[in-house]
């Protein structure tokens, strides 16, 4: 199959509100990627603003990029570290007490490769509470991180991850158990 890019380039992805709170959000992450580090109600504000539910306790850092706010759901007591990408075309939703280390890229979008215009195709990521996702790792569209996990450095999570378990790897598998009495 040979793809059609200038076909794709006319791909009508969203509407036209959609797109006008694109650049709306667009506009105003000047005023988030250039906030001083200590001000993360600051960030969560400007977050809210375009409709993204955020809970108490948590740490969004500037150099965070986030798309779409208004498909972003954090729980209470969430650090999202340094360079993580929120690449929201659909839902993603982060329970309590998790860790998203620096340069995580959490991707709910993606392209529909079996049509040769490669419309926009995005599935919601679930992160449930009590997890670590650590450094550069990625979780693609669909992906549901059961509770008390911790995903490695560098994995690439494709699949959905069973609570309590360590998963690394790329493509990331469960590598055990996590005792959650340690």
């Amino acid at each position: 199959m040979r793809f059609d890019i200038a076909q794709h380039l006319c791909n009508d992805n969203y509407p036209a509100p959609v797109r006008l709170k694109w650049v709306a959000w667009s506009l105003c992450q000047i005023f988030f990627r250039f906030s001083p580090t200590p001000f993360h109600a600051w960030r969560i504000f400007l977050l809210r603003c375009f409709g993204a539910k955020i809970g108490r306790g948590v740490r969004i850092y500037p150099s965070v990029e986030v798309t779409f706010p208004w498909n972003l759901t954090i729980a209470d007591n969430v650090v999202v570290g340094r360079k993580v990408q929120l690449y929201a075309l659909a839902p993603i939703e982060i329970g309590s007490h998790v860790l998203v280390s620096q340069g995580v890229h959490l991707c709910a979008g993606s392209h529909d490769y079996c049509r040769p215009n490669l419309p926009i195709a995005h599935a919601p990521i679930l992160v449930k509470g009590g997890t670590w996702i650590a450094a550069d790792a990625f979780v693609g569209p669909g992906v549901t991180i059961e509770p008390d996990c911790v995903i490695g450095a560098r994995a690439v999570v494709m699949r959905d991850i069973p609570p309590n378990s360590l998963a690394a790897g790329n493509p990331a598998k469960v590598i055990r158990g996590l005792d959650s009495a340690s």
